[in-house]
Order: structure tokens, then C-alpha cells, then sequence
């Protein structure tokens, strides 16, 4: 699928340039962007009215945007070709420390698969990938209905048209590189979505 030139607008990307925030398309639920600095951060919790000590993970159009950011092992672009692309979100740690409010030395990185995604960070580089509601509210099924309701809260957001099916979000799994056991043997689903955990545990115990 190509993506219309149209659908990412010089207004979006002009907003998430000084700092803003966007609503954008996955393959899950909307997902609010903006980059990864302290002022921008400041207005997406804002919006969101998240706890600062609840770190949102970051989207990236590959492994190679990842890789600017996090620690990659061997085995990651194996584990993300047996699961749907962007059904997973990975914990991994930071190759140099980030704001708290992305986790510091351990960082959410999720590989989008949306097109429409995809051609944003890579356009406009790597941005938050939390979803695009207010903490406490449930998560809008859609673009449109996630800048409604933001908006008539009083916030500023841009739109990234796109669709998306909604239902459960992506499945998050601390990698084995963050995690506690010396012998590099063990990973835990922080949050079962899309794919279950025992799938992914399975999966795991086939590897080792």
C-alpha cells in the first residue's frame, strides 16, 4: 500500500516539529506522537494527564530508527518475524539514558506496521506510540473520534489520518536484556494484547 502525500500534511508534521502532538494510525488503537524531548513529553502528559512515573513507549518505522535508540540482540528481527508486525512492543535498554517519562535505561520500542505510520517516522523520525486517550479513559477506535474527544478536553493535537481496527493493544515483553536473571534466560510479558503470552512464551522455549 502507498501512502497519499496528502494524508501526512505540512500541518502535522509542522506541529510535531515545535514540539506537538499528534493523533496517528497503528494497527491496533490511535496512537498520540510526539518526539521524544522533555518539552514535547511535557505536553503529551499533559494531555493524557499521565503520571510522570508511567513511562509510554516509542514507534519506530524499523530496526535500524531502533537501533539509534536501544540495544538490539541477535534474536530480535527473528521474534518480531514470528508475530504480526507491530503486535509487539519490546523493553529494551537505552543506549544512552532518556527522560524518565520513556523509561530512562529501559525503553518500549514497538515497530509500527501501519503504512501510514511507517511513512510518518520515517518522515519525522521516531515518536511516542501511546495511545491517543486520556489516562483512565477507554482508547477511541479511530483517528477522528481520538481528536474529537481531545480536543473538546481543551488540547491542541494534530491528525494523521488513517484507520485502524481498534480491539486489544500491542503485547508488551520485557527482553531478556533488561530483565534481572544473569543468564540471560528469561523475558516477561509486562502486558498481554494482541498476541497472547502464552504464544509468546512458547515461542521463547522453542529459542532456548
Amino acid at each position: 500500500m502507498t501512502v497519499d502525500s496528502e494524508v501526512i500534511t505540512p500541518e502535522a508534521l509542522s506541529i510535531v516539529s515545535s514540539e506537538g502532538c499528534i493523533v496517528y494510525p497503528t494497527s491496533t488503537q490511535p496512537a498520540l506522537g510526539c518526539r521524544p524531548t522533555r518539552s514535547a513529553l511535557d505536553g503529551l502528559y499533559a494531555i493524557k494527564n499521565r503520571p510522570s512515573h508511567m513511562p509510554v513507549s516509542i514507534g519506530v518505522a524499523d530496526l535500524e530508527q531502533a537501533s539509534n535508540l536501544v540495544e538490539l540482540t541477535d534474536d530480535i528481527p527473528d521474534l518480531l518475524a514470528s508475530f504480526p508486525e507491530g503486535s509487539l512492543t519490546l523493553v529494551l535498554p537505552a543506549k544512552k539514558t532518556l527522560d524518565n517519562r520513556l523509561g530512562a535505561d529501559k525503553v518500549a520500542i514497538r515497530v509500527v506496521s501501519h503504512p501510514v505510520a511507517k511513512a510518518l517516522l520515517r518522515a519525522i523520525g521516531p515518536l511516542t506510540a501511546t495511545s491517543a486517550n486520556i489516562s483512565g479513559t477507554p482508547p477511541k477506535s479511530n483517528c477522528l473520534d481520538a481528536v474529537d474527544t481531545l480536543q473538546k478536553a481543551g488540547h491542541k493535537v494534530g491528525l494523521v489520518e488513517g484507520n485502524t481496527p481498534g480491539g486489544s493493544p500491542s503485547t508488551l515483553i520485557a527482553w531478556y536484556s533488561v530483565c534481572d536473571a544473569s543468564d540471560n534466560t528469561s523475558i516477561e510479558v509486562l502486558r498481554e494484547g494482541i498476541v497472547p503470552t502464552e504464544e509468546v512464551l512458547q515461542w521463547w522455549k522453542s529459542q532456548i
